[in-house]
């Protein structure tokens, strides 16, 4: 599932290109893509509106529209977003047509995407927590302690944190030296300082590298798969020597999500072992 650097890095790219346009029409080709008002009613209300500016909230992408209202999006799993032609037209689900003759296109294989016409973005992306890529160590050391639940269940809790996935709370965690399986009430001022640089600096250097793609569904609006797959620490590397300090990566299971840990680097902590 995409998380937060990829979607930033699919609204950079469409930022330029789509900004100031203006929505002639829209199609909608399954209509489970639209959550919210009717398919019919969605189109409707696009047809006409100006593209104001392009941002994104979390894993959300979120179109500004001129009348003030916002087509907000999710790519969950499979989502993908071009202008142009889709790669396979066959898993286009909804087609904008703009001013100019171009069209943006979202598909989505498994078709668990979602977009909605709302007249406020906070009415879809309202109940999701703070932003972390300019997180503060004393916030989040206070949110930790102020709850008693294991770090990366916590920290993959939307509500929580906006825009974590599983690749980028394993990578955090293991920046920080930090167990997944650790008590968020116990964790240290100088810990919660650690990870809160920690998660900063993983989100920046993968949005740098355009997201990561360790499959074939995510690519950047523009074809290309990200590259920060190339640098992963522990994601999807048991078996593997750490990178650090040569232990083997071990696999997890936390919360019923696969999870990639060092052992080494990250030592268990006595209440999880």
């Amino acid at each position: 599932m995409p998380e937060l650097p990829e979607v930033e890095t699919i609204v950079r790219q469409l930022r330029p290109r789509l900004t100031g346009r203006t929505v002639q029409r829209a199609e909608v080709r399954w209509k489970r893509t639209v959550s919210r008002p009717s398919a019919q009613q969605f189109c409707a209300g696009l047809a006409g509106r100006r593209i104001e500016a392009l941002r994104r909230r979390g894993k959300f992408f979120v179109f500004d529209l001129d009348d003030g209202r916002a087509l907000v999006g999710h790519l969950r799993m499979t989502g993908r977003l071009f202008v142009g032609r889709a790669p396979d037209e066959a898993f286009a689900r909804v087609v904008f047509d703009l001013d100019g003759g171009e069209r943006l296109v979202f598909s989505d294989v498994r078709k668990f995407g979602r977009l909605a016409l709302v007249e406020r973005a906070e009415q879809a992306t309202g109940a999701i927590g703070p932003e972390p890529l300019e997180l503060d160590g004393g916030w989040l050391h206070a949110a930790l302690r102020a709850r008693r639940r294991r770090l990366k269940p916590l920290l993959l809790d939307q509500t929580f944190l906006a825009g974590l996935g599983n690749i980028y709370v394993d990578e955090s965690l293991h920046r920080a030296r930090l167990h997944p399986l650790r008590a968020s009430d116990r964790v240290t001022r100088p810990q919660a300082e650690a990870l809160a640089g920690s998660i900063r600096d993983t989100l920046a250097r993968a949005i740098a590298a355009e997201g990561s793609s360790f499959d074939v569904f995510y690519r950047t609006p523009e074809g290309q798969p990200g590259a920060f797959q190339d640098e992963f620490a522990v994601y999807g590397r048991g078996g593997k020597a750490c990178r650090s300090c040569g232990a083997t990566i071990r696999r997890l299971v936390v919360g019923q999500r696969g999870t990639h840990v060092c052992p080494k680097c990250q030592p268990a902590p006595r209440h999880a072992r």
